[in-house]
């Protein structure tokens, strides 16, 4: 593949609801630019973006692929770098790394499904990023698929600056061609997306006359002058209009809307002349970083005539292709056998060779430019999110906002002997998808698996079985309890032992109370008058209280809140010991806490549920039916509501399934862990019941 400059280059994530077409839509415009001779099937797992395993059984997409294709276009050849993103909520993670390297978007919509939420949540990354976007409908021969009644529905919901590029014509209900509303004539395909002109059908004249308008108001809304010019009954002239529709598709003012059909590869060399025409090239942007050696905030133009940045946006950790850290080249020209530095481990990295991926195929080149993405293998230390750059101007820019995973569950390694494997595995999984996590919960001997949702944590275990030949199987977590006491008790706890030669003696007498402090296990004091225990064994009698702590008497969870007082007690002069003493008294703070009316505590997590207002009596309903109590609601000014509760963390389990049932998917929440409370009296005896067997016994 050619060497392409800043300015040539177009970097489009292809984003949108999963099942809209975007993989399609990939290969259409890859036959069309002679990259592949034949289009490829999702349904027949050949396509060039869903080469993994795991994809070509489940029939979607589950990472970003990459796909550069040469377009020759009005002024030239252009390398179009399509990203093709996974429509699924689950796998949010690879969007995110796409977008924060793509330069503009297009949102694919299924004519028939209309607008869904994943069409909703691209806009949204779309506006989070000031990214330009194209909306195609795709499904256009499905002939009860209504155009205008999506056009009118994208308008509604994303404003004026939408603007219908084409209309559809229909013969004998088939998709034959489309009307070009912005040069006012007919194309008729005749092979592929190949089309000659012809007449707007007179059926199409109502229509036409609305889109127009639609578009004419697009262009009217991006600037004063034309505002006022519309409103005066002045028409545009036609140059008028293709200036304003260069410079505002660019900018994000308007969105076109364009159409086609995947399946015949209807409308997508449209879709390529849009992309170079009215699409920027990185040039158009700025990088914006910190300068490590000042600590600076640092802006530049992507340039390939200064010194090389780079930054790593995505990891692909494959058994068998191999490993390599994707990056966009911000900055000066990447080039094969070089030295970079990379700036967030310190470290320096040895570059053999210069890829550019095209689906699960590495096409060496001679050197990426400024602006272009490419790949590099086997860097030993670099992860995505890292900067690369040259050790004289350390430049660090901002890592891809990933979404924090509030999903997990329990794991265990089906085979024994397979710990260090999964684990192995596991940190490959892990750097390739940042919303991937593994956690050791030492405190309830569990090993915990975070993701996005559950789906994304099923991939996990079938990668994990196909990948590299472990298995693994997911549960239902274990949840965090404590115990404490409510009232103040004293005991008195005697450990005897005689079996020949020196015995075992301890005598202790002990208060025990809440000490209102539930961010620590004990706090211990002595007031013993008259040394009837002697001093060198109160650091034994405080051993006991702390190792009683760590599983307490009632459900053996970790103990909070309790205060130890060593009152009196008694020795002997040969027999007593440490260990007597600390076994009397763990035996004093058993009997003692018995007595002393224990409690569970629960944790309690703060959460915030963000949805739409009409789903607020729904998830406040929901939330009361889990023991959640509801604080408040805020807007967020983006026709959302945040609803914040209070809510046991035992009821957040399966949490993401449900509340995407409710809302169609298009609700999000977070949650971080608060306080403890008590747990209410039924929970408590289900969990002491269930965990009776796991309390220690200790032999007076």
């Amino acid at each position: 593949m050619n060497v392409y400059g800043t300015g040539q280059i177009r970097n489009v994530a292809l984003l949108g609801h999963g099942g809209s077409g975007k993989t399609t839509a990939v290969e259409a415009m890859a036959l069309l630019t002679g990259a592949i001779k034949r289009m490829g099937k999702v349904t027949d797992g050949n396509t060039i973006s869903d080469y993994d395993k795991e994809e070509i059984k489940r029939q979607f997409s589950l990472s970003t692929s990459i796909v550069p294709l040469e377009y020759e276009g009005e002024n030239g050849l252009v390398k179009i770098n399509l990203l093709d993103t996974p429509g699924y909520f689950d796998f949010v993670g690879e969007a995110e790394e796409a977008i924060s390297v793509a330069d503009a978007a297009i949102i694919v919509v299924n004519c028939k499904a209309g607008i869904e939420v994943g069409t909703e949540k691209a806009w949204e990354m779309c506006e989070r990023y000031s990214l330009p976007r194209i909306f195609f409908v795709t499904n256009m021969d499905d002939d009860h698929a209504s155009y205008r009644e999506l056009v009118l529905k994208l308008e509604k919901r994303f404003g004026r600056s939408i603007a219908p590029f084409q209309l559809p014509i229909r013969e004998n209900e088939k998709f034959v061609g489309f009307v070009d509303v912005v040069k006012m004539s007919g194309r008729r395909f005749t092979n592929l997306s190949d089309y000659v002109e012809c007449e707007i059908p007179e059926y199409s004249q109502k229509n036409l006359g609305i889109a127009r308008e639609a578009l004419i108001e697009a262009v009217a809304e991006t600037s004063e002058e034309y505002m006022e010019r519309y409103f005066s009954g002045e028409e545009f002239t036609e140059e008028e209009i293709s200036e304003a529709l260069h410079m505002h598709v660019s900018d994000g003012t308007i969105v076109p809307v364009l159409m086609g059909s995947g399946i015949n590869c209807q409308g997508f060399r449209v879709l390529l002349e849009a992309i170079d025409r009215y699409l920027p090239s990185p040039d158009k942007s700025e990088c914006v970083g910190v300068d490590v050696s000042t600590g600076e905030r640092f802006t530049a133009r992507y340039n390939d005539e200064v010194s090389l940045s780079a930054k790593v946006f995505k990891t692909i950790v494959d058994p068998f292709i191999g490993k390599y850290s994707l990056m966009k080249v911000c900055t000066g020209t990447l080039k094969p056998d070089s030295v970079i530095y990379n700036v967030n481990k310190d470290t320096e990295e040895k570059v053999a060779k210069v890829y550019i991926l095209r689906g699960k195929d590495a096409i060496e080149v001679p050197e990426l430019r400024a602006g272009d993405i490419g790949a590099v293998g086997k860097l030993t230390v670099t992860q995505t999110g890292d900067t690369m750059a040259v050790r004289t101007a350390p430049i660090v820019y901002h890592k891809p906002q990933i979404s924090t995973p509030y999903t997990y569950m329990r794991y265990k390694t089906v085979n024994k002997g397979d710990d260090d494997k999964v684990s192995s595995a596991l940190s490959k999984l892990m750097e390739e998808d940042l919303t991937l996590k593994a956690v050791n919960d030492q405190e309830n001997r569990q090993l915990l698996l975070y993701g996005i949702g559950e789906q994304q944590l099923e991939v996990v275990v079938s990668k994990l079985q196909n990948r590299y030949k472990v298995a693994i199987e997911l549960s239902k977590p274990k949840i965090a309890f404590r115990e404490t006491i409510r009232k103040k008790v004293e005991v008195q706890a005697r450990y005897k032992k005689q079996s020949g030669g020196h015995g075992q003696f301890g005598d202790v007498k002990m208060s025990f109370e809440p000490s209102g402090d539930m961010e620590t296990p004990y706090i211990f004091e002595e007031k013993i008058f008259g040394g009837s225990v002697p001093k060198n064994y109160f650091p034994a009698v405080e051993k006991g209280v702390q190792e009683s702590c760590v599983k307490g008497p009632m459900a053996a969870y970790p103990v909070v809140g309790v205060k130890a007082t060593l009152l009196d007690g008694s020795y002997h002069p040969v027999d007593s010991s440490e260990l007597a003493f600390k076994t009397a008294s763990m035996m004093a703070f058993k009997k003692a806490f018995m007595d002393a009316n224990p409690v569970l505590l629960e944790p309690i997590a703060s959460l915030k549920v963000t949805v739409p207002d009409k789903f607020t009596g729904d998830i406040m309903g929901d939330l009361n039916r889990r023991r959640g109590r509801v604080l408040g609601m805020n807007p967020d000014h983006k026709g959302k509501q945040i609803i914040e509760a209070d809510i046991p963390m035992s009821e957040l389990y399966g949490y993401n399934t449900d509340l995407r049932a409710m809302t169609g998917g298009i609700g999000v929440f977070e949650y971080e862990f608060s306080r403890y409370e008590q747990a209410p009296g039924d929970i408590q005896k289900k969990e002491v019941e269930a965990r009776a067997s796991q309390v220690d016994q200790i032999d007076a």
